[in-house]
């Protein structure tokens, strides 16, 4: 599985570093997401998902 971020879309709701920590970070100086790794690795893949489905905006694209 593969994961990317749109940045620009992202608002900040920071459910996604909650839903998968290993996966997504959030910046120091307003708390978007970052991402952590692109390719994710089979044990952290449900919480890729349900980071994708929490998210509000839309801004996480599994691939």
């Amino acid at each position: 599985m593969r994961v990317s971020l749109l940045e620009d879309v992202c608002q900040g709701h920071t459910l996604c570093a909650i839903a998968a920590p290993a996966i997504f970070g959030l910046r120091e100086e307003d708390g978007h997401a970052v991402l952590k790794v692109a390719d994710v690795p089979p044990e952290h893949e449900a919480g890729a998902e349900r980071a994708a489905l929490g998210c509000p905006e839309g801004a996480i694209v599994i691939e």
